[in-house]
C-alpha cells in the first residue's frame, strides 16, 4: 500500500488530537459518516497511542484506513505499526522517521516547508509531502514550489479552516487536512458539502 492508494482519489483528510479514545471513535464515525475517508490520530504523548488504537480498530470494522500523525522519532514510526495504524505523518523531514516507517511497513508523510525539504524528500523517494504549516506558507508558495516539482502532491495541513479547503485545492494541494477546525460545531457541520461534486 502507497500513498496513491491511500490518499489519491481523496481531498480531504481530519486529525484527530487530543481526544480519549471513546471520543476519538466517535467523532470518526461522525466524520466517516460525512463522507471523509481519511483520518490522522497524533500519537505525540504516549496517552494518544490509545486513542490510535481505538481509531484503527472502529476503522476497520467499516474498512476504513487510519494514519498516525506526529511521528517524529523511529520508536514513534514502530509504535505507530504496533498500534495498526496503516500510514504515519510528521510535521517535519527527519530521514531515520522515514526509514523506521518503511521499515515497519507504512509509507510515511513528512513534512516540508522548504524547496530544500521537498528535494532532499524527492530524492528519499517520497512523492507524497505535507505543506506545513500550510496556512502560513500559503498557495503561492504551493504553486511556487510544483514548478520545480511537479510530480509531487501535496497534503496542506496547519492552521486550515473549512473556508480554506476549496482555496488550497485549487491552488495545488491534492489533499486538504483539517484539525483544529474540527473543534468548532459551525465547521464540522459543514464538512459534508466540501465533498459534494
Amino acid at each position: 500500500m502507497d500513498f496513491d492508494q491511500i490518499l489519491g482519489l481523496e481531498r480531504l483528510m481530519a486529525i484527530l488530537r487530543g481526544l480519549p479514545p471513546d471520543e476519538t471513535v466517535k467523532l470518526a464515525t461522525r466524520l466517516w459518516d460525512a463522507g471523509v475517508t481519511l483520518l490522522e490520530v497524533p500519537i505525540a504523548t504516549p496517552e494518544a497511542v490509545q486513542s490510535l488504537r481505538a481509531a484503527v480498530d472502529a476503522g476497520r470494522q467499516r474498512g476504513m484506513r487510519v494514519g498516525a500523525g506526529t511521528v517524529i522519532t523511529p520508536e514513534q514510526a514502530r509504535t505507530a505499526a504496533a498500534a495498526g495504524a496503516q500510514y504515519t505523518v510528521a510535521p517535519g523531514l527527519d530521514l531515520t522517521v522515514l526509514a523506521a516507517s518503511l521499515a515497519a511497513g507504512l509509507p510515511h508523510l513528512p513534512g516540508v516547508g522548504t524547496a530544500t525539504e521537498v528535494q532532499r524528500a524527492r530524492a528519499a523517494g517520497c512523492r507524497w509531502l505535507k505543506a506545513f504549516p500550510a496556512k502560513a506558507l500559503g498557495t503561492t508558495w504551493l504553486r511556487a514550489v510544483l514548478g520545480p516539482f511537479p510530480d509531487v502532491r501535496f497534503v496542506a495541513t496547519g492552521g486550515l479552516s473549512v473556508s480554506d479547503v476549496p482555496a488550497f485545492l485549487s491552488g495545488g494541494a491534492a489533499v486538504v487536512a483539517l484539525g483544529s477546525a474540527l473543534a468548532d460545531p459551525d465547521q464540522l457541520d459543514n464538512i459534508g458539502t466540501l465533498l459534494r461534486p
